[in-house]
């Protein structure tokens, strides 16, 4: 089944998502690899796909998971939890319907 990770970042999290961000992506793109990752991105802090330095707000992964208990173990290692880039991670199940 199909799980999505949404993510609130902290104030000014641009600093440690630079930092974090190569481990980030690798967890990321082995999900892509396997065929489980649906879509993962940021919401830029402003209307723009390049927000610049006003950064990101937080994040969203759909992908697929045995469990919720194993979306949550994932999400609960990502490498922007360790770096203190979210201040709240929500993890629900999520039913694909289009397109």
């Amino acid at each position: 089944m199909y799980y999505a990770i949404i993510s609130e970042d902290i104030e000014h999290s641009l600093p440690l998502r630079a930092e974090a961000r190569p481990a980030h992506l690798a967890r990321l793109e082995s999900l892509r690899d396997e065929g489980r990752l649906l879509v993962a991105g940021p919401h830029p802090a402003l209307d723009t796909p390049e927000p610049g330095e006003a950064g990101f707000t937080g994040s969203l992964v759909i992908a697929e998971f045995d469990s919720l208990e194993g979306a949550r173990n994932w999400a609960d290692a990502d490498p922007y939890v360790e770096a203190g880039v979210y201040h709240t991670v929500t993890v629900k199940p999520f039913k694909a319907v289009l397109p």
